[in-house]
């Protein structure tokens, strides 16, 4: 992707970022009362699914797909791991360099291909998982041109896609539904649907009363892409779009998603 392309929409951060900050620190997503910054467009309102089941490609896969997997599950360790971490890698599936260590960033990513196969998502490797590496389940993303990200709140997941092809798939916790009080106003954790851009950034801690953001990437009013410690495979955030810290840390080390990035929220 050429960061150059998106020069213009960085002028244009550059010039709302203090209100976007100040938006930003009332919490994740914008407190009742506030404005959205300056210069940003509204929510544009996308086509729903056409399906209500879950949307998925199937790949091949270059790794084995022979190999019988027992039940595998967070703190596990040994060859097994080693070959489902690599098998979610081929997928698309983020979750840092393979070690044969079923970790945090390891059950992310089976959370996520789950969540793409419509299996139950609890982070265990069984029969039905398995088959899904085996069938190479992959989440369908809608955009056909250009590079963006795209956050599917259906399914909750994060995908990186680049002329319509799929590069890598992130889980997420988005907005949970739940009502919450801020400032004595009563708001709804909720997740704006629309088009919008990554329009300002901190590569730093936000900390506020409704929680801590972590380098969050801010791509509507007070609502942003950011890491946290808890991303639970359902939605649970006020409505923020919620990945792991490492993920989060990862997307600013490869420069996935620099200010200007078109972001898709959509159910």
């Amino acid at each position: 992707m050429s960061i150059g392309r998106h020069a213009g929409l960085r002028r244009l951060a550059y010039a709302t970022g203090v209100a976007a900050l100040a938006s930003a620190l009332a919490g994740c997503g914008a407190a009742p009362g506030l404005d959205r910054p300056a210069g940003t467009m509204p929510p544009t309102s996308l086509a729903p699914a056409t399906s209500s089941g879950p949307t998925t490609t199937s790949e091949p896969i270059t790794t084995s797909t022979t190999t019988t997997m027992a039940l595998l599950q967070e703190g596990d360790k040994g060859p097994l791991v080693l070959d489902l971490q690599q098998r979610l890698i081929s997928l698309g599936y983020w979750l840092g360099s393979p070690n044969g260590v079923f970790g945090d960033s390891t059950q992310q990513a089976v959370f996520a291909i789950q969540k793409a196969a419509g299996i139950p998502v609890d982070g265990l490797v069984g029969p039905q998982t398995q088959a899904a590496l085996n069938q190479g389940v992959r989440p369908s993303p809608r955009s056909t041109s250009g590079y963006l990200v795209e956050v599917d709140l259906r399914v909750n997941l994060v995908m990186f896609v680049n002329d319509g092809h799929l590069e890598y798939t992130v889980n997420t916790s988005t907005g949970g539904g739940y009502t919450y009080t801020v400032d004595g106003q009563r708001a709804v954790a909720a997740t704006p649907v629309g088009r919008f851009h990554v329009i300002w950034e901190k590569d730093g801690l936000i900390t506020n009363s409704l929680g801590e953001l972590w380098r969050p990437k801010f791509f509507y009013s007070g609502f942003a892409i950011h890491g946290d410690s808890v991303v639970p495979p359902y939605p649970a955030s006020h409505g923020c779009v919620r990945v792991s810290n490492e993920a989060i840390d990862w997307i600013w080390a490869q420069k996935l998603a620099p200010v200007g990035t078109e972001v898709w929220t959509y159910w």
